[in-house]
């Protein structure tokens, strides 16, 4: 039996420093969205501005996504222990789904308060709604750019997509009290609202997507099992290759176990073998963690033989 328990992990100087750094932007984020919640919750009630309001429940949900993301990214980077031999790399990727849940659970009311002021219109401070917004995507602006883009952190984009949404919605918001101020009608405020929470609700729809597919163990987005099955078919001395599972440790982590069928060969002719499986895992699947069984005739599942009364084959194994 071969096992190939591999890992690529580098954890460099510069990783570290790189690590603690996001970890100290999350918390200075999460200061400055708390206090920007509060200023444009106040703004939001002096102008009647439903818009300024609705964006000052979503810096909030910004604010608990950042929490989330700050929480989840310190328990990810724990090492893995006897109980987790995995470590806490899906910790991440739960704080992910529940952020996204909140941006649904946001939008659905943002919809309800705009639906009753279209019902109820309300005159509202243009100028005080484009100070706020303006200060607002200044804010947001910043902290997208100190969590360094979304990159392939499931949990750090959750918060990035929290901050980047909330950018387009203060740009909305100016816009809207443009239009107000120029047409008069107040019924834009709603409408942008409306609009926010479609918006919120598109950017949570794909986390929700891929966290739910990581936690219940499907397989990894852009990797197909067939591609993999194929490439490591490709592999000078294996003959077939079944059993073949492919899941997510977390958002950046894949691993896979497998059966392998190759000749009845010498442990040193298997050792190479099972090191060119892991270079194509590795390289063309990014796959670093794996478990290979060699094989040197067809598994036979010992469930059916056991009902059928047959005798399991005699094999010789690596």
């Amino acid at each position: 039996m071969g096992h190939d328990h591999s890992h690529a992990h580098g954890h460099s100087h510069d990783h570290s420093h790189a690590h603690a750094g996001m970890g100290r932007a999350l918390i200075a984020s999460l200061i400055l969205t708390l206090g920007f919640v509060a200023f444009e919750a106040v703004a939001g009630i002096r102008a009647s501005s439903l818009a300024l309001l609705s964006d000052a429940g979503h810096n909030f949900a910004d604010a608990f996504a950042l929490l989330l993301a700050a929480f989840g990214f310190y328990l990810q980077s724990r090492p893995a222990n006897r109980v987790k031999t995995y470590g806490y790399q899906r910790a991440g990727v739960l704080a992910a789904f529940v952020n996204a849940v909140s941006l649904v659970v946001l939008a659905l009311f943002l919809f309800y308060e705009s639906y009753e002021r279209l019902r109820n219109p309300q005159p509202v401070v243009e100028s005080t709604m484009i100070a706020v917004a303006a200060l607002g995507l200044a804010l947001n602006l910043f902290i997208v750019w100190r969590l360094g883009g979304h990159g392939h952190d499931m949990n750090i984009r959750a918060a990035w997509i929290h901050m980047m949404g909330d950018a387009l919605s203060c740009i909305a918001i100016i816009a809207g009290a443009l239009v107000i101020h120029y047409t008069g009608w107040q019924k834009i405020d709603p409408v942008l609202s409306i609009l926010i929470g479609l918006m919120i609700i598109w950017s949570g729809w794909g986390i929700i997507q891929e966290s739910i597919n990581i936690l219940l163990e499907g397989s990894p987005k852009g990797i197909e099992l067939e591609q993999v099955t194929g490439g490591m078919r490709r592999v000078d001395g294996v003959i077939d290759v079944h059993d073949l599972h492919i899941w997510s440790l977390g958002s950046e982590a894949h691993a896979l176990s497998c059966h392998v069928l190759i000749d009845d060969v010498p442990p040193s002719t298997s050792e190479a073998i099972l090191k060119r499986l892991k270079a194509v895992l590795c390289e063309q699947f990014s796959i670093n963690h794996s478990t290979i069984q060699f094989e040197h005739v067809r598994c036979e599942d010992p469930c059916v033989m056991a009902k059928t009364g047959q005798q399991p084959v005699a094999r010789s194994q690596n």
